[in-house]
C-alpha cells in the first residue's frame, strides 16, 4: 500500500501578506537493488570529494569516521531526492549529524564517546530500515 509522505515546500506570500506554507505529497517507496547501487555510488563520489579535502583539512581524511558518515548523508540525501527511498530521508539527516558531532570532535570543538555515536548511529539505522518495511511501497 503506497503512503504519502509530505514533503515541505516553500513558503507563499498571498495577497494580504500572510505566510501560508504549502506542502506536497510524495510516494516514499522501499530499497531496491537499483536504489542501493545508487547510493553506493553517490556515497563513493562524496567519500571521494570529501576524501580531497582531507588532503588538506585533516579531521575530513579517508578514513575518517566524518568523511565516511557525511559521504553516507550524501549519498542518502542523492537517493531521496531520485528514488524516494524511505529510509534515506531519516538516515541522511542521522548520517549528517552524526558526521558533524565527528567533525566538531576532530577539530577538537566538542567532546564525544564515539561509542554513544555508533550506537545512536546504529539504533537510528535500524528504525529507519524497521519504518521502511513497515511504511513504504514494496516495489513490484
Amino acid at each position: 500500500m503506497r503512503r504519502p509522505v509530505l514533503v515541505p515546500t516553500v513558503a507563499v506570500l498571498n495577497a494580504g501578506q500572510e505566510i501560508q506554507t504549502m506542502a506536497k505529497q510524495v510516494e516514499a517507496c522501499c530499497s531496491s537493488p537499483a536504489s542501493t547501487c545508487y547510493w553506493f555510488v553517490a556515497s563513493l563520489v562524496g567519500w571521494g570529494g570529501l576524501s580531497l579535502i582531507g588532503v588538506y583539512w585533516r579531521p575530513l581524511h579517508a578514513p575518517s569516521a566524518a568523511g565516511c558518515l557525511l559521504a553516507m548523508a550524501i549519498g542518502c540525501f542523492a537517493n531521496w531526492t531520485r528514488n524516494r527511498t524511505f529510509h534515506c530521508g531519516i538516515t541522511g539527516p542521522l548520517f549528517l549529524v552524526a558526521g558533524i558531532v565527528f567533525l566538531l570532535s576532530g577539530e577538537r570543538m566538542l567532546h564525544v564517546n564515539t561509542a554513544w555515536v555508533w550506537t545512536f548511529v546504529a539504533i537510528g539505522t535500524a528504525i529507519a530500515f524497521l519504518l521502511e518495511w513497515r511504511y513504504a511501497k514494496r516495489s513490484a
